[in-house]
């Protein structure tokens, strides 16, 4: 056991009586009561702003829910035909109405059917959507290949305004390979 020297005896604080605790106690309770009515005198002359309800809303295309105030939920609602549809999706179609002309109820219409079909199939089985999005691919770029760029045909040279190519120089190239080979 160690030694006790004089430096290590912690002195203990006096006890407090009840009776005094309970003295501050009531003027702690007496000076928040006083302070507490002279603010409500305050807060009586000055009127806050009402604070607008806050909603979960649910996106009619994606169906990403968020918080939103009744006021903009009206304002989305006006802007794209009474759906109510997230920031995402309305950025999507504006891309959309980028690539019809500017059609916004068409553009809607096609974000929504391009998201129901991502909800039906691409949700659940994803490989599934994948190889659909690849088919539509493939079935763009044939028929983008199927119209003739020859220089026979004027018309699709006019409308796509590409080059048309009139012969290959593959042959030519070969063709000089084969006379000078190289060493």
């Amino acid at each position: 056991m160690g030694s006790y020297s004089k430096a290590n005896i912690v002195h203990k604080l006096p006890r407090l009586s009840m009776g005094s605790l309970q003295r501050t106690i009531s003027d702690i309770s007496a000076e928040l009561s006083s302070s507490i009515s002279s603010k409500e005198a305050i807060d009586d002359d000055i009127h806050l702003p009402t604070v607008s309800e806050v909603e979960d809303a649910k996106c009619e295309c994606c169906g990403l829910s968020e918080e939103c105030m009744n006021e903009y939920i009206d304002r989305v609602r006006s802007q794209f035909s009474g759906k109510l549809i997230c920031g995402l999706c309305a950025e999507a179609v504006k891309e959309e109405m980028d690539k019809n002309g500017g059609k916004q109820e068409a553009a809607v219409n096609e974000h929504m059917s391009s998201c129901e079909k991502f909800s039906r199939l691409g949700r659940a089985y994803p490989v599934l959507y994948q190889a659909e999005a690849i088919r539509e691919i493939f079935q763009k770029s044939s028929r983008i290949r199927a119209k003739s760029m020859s220089p026979r045909d004027e018309s699709v040279r006019k409308s796509n305004g590409g080059i048309a190519r009139s012969s290959s120089c593959i042959s030519a190239i070969n063709r000089e390979e084969l006379i000078s080979p190289k060493p």
